[in-house]
């Protein structure tokens, strides 16, 4: 989702709460990341990797110019064959310290789910691996889950509940372009924007590519 979709996605949303929440959890996000100079760690569920947020926050990192915000990406199934950027597993949670963030994303909990891996939330090695880490001084934040023992581990959360308006990802959209746009003063912040829009309007108007 580009600059000009979140745009009209949020006059859309106007007058509900969504904004402000989206806005508050990614100010959050951005405060923890900042104030330690980095050390973001994203992980979703066995059944639910969030790969576009990683990418979407990559992408707010260097567009805002806060290198803080880019995340490590912590996988379920990572393989010491994969690349470097995909090999981290759960254990890199184990070694987790204070001044680190912990974003987990995890859709919707169900009641039972925490104990069943393919019910749905988080399964138990990772709600281990979470406590452990908070325990140790990371901050951790929870995107999605309604819910549970997760939710409750959480210095912050934003639920997004089964039935919601929006969706999982429409709000993983929201919350990674509110933490890039927070991130900058006001003017710089417009400037980026204009540029971004600018971009966004040259790739539009651009002649198709030649046809052999």
């Amino acid at each position: 989702m580009d600059a000009v979709r979140v745009a009209l996605l949020r006059e859309v949303l106007a007058g509900t709460e969504w904004l402000g929440q989206t806005r508050r959890f990614a100010g959050a996000l951005r405060a923890s990341a900042v104030a330690h100079g980095g050390g973001l760690l994203l992980v979703g569920t066995p059944e639910y990797e969030p790969w576009h947020l990683a990418a979407h926050l990559v992408d707010e990192a260097a567009w805002s110019g806060t290198p803080e915000l880019t995340p490590t990406l912590v996988r379920h199934d990572a393989r010491a064959s994969d690349p470097a950027h995909l090999a981290v597993g759960l254990g890199r949670l184990a070694a987790a310290r204070r001044g680190e963030t912990l974003l987990v994303v995890s859709p919707w909990e169900s009641p039972g789910s925490i104990e069943s891996e393919g019910g749905g939330g988080p399964g138990a090695p990772l709600l281990e691996r979470v406590h452990d880490a908070r325990r140790a001084g990371a901050t951790v934040l929870t995107l999605g889950a309604g819910e549970g023992e997760l939710r409750a581990m959480a210095h912050e959360t934003l639920a997004v509940p089964e039935g919601s308006e929006l969706d999982l990802d429409t709000v993983q959209h929201l919350v990674s372009a509110a933490a890039g746009e927070n991130a900058v003063p006001s003017g710089r912040r417009r400037r980026r924007f204009r540029d971004r829009l600018s971009r966004l309007a040259e790739s539009l108007t651009a002649p198709p590519p030649a046809r052999w």
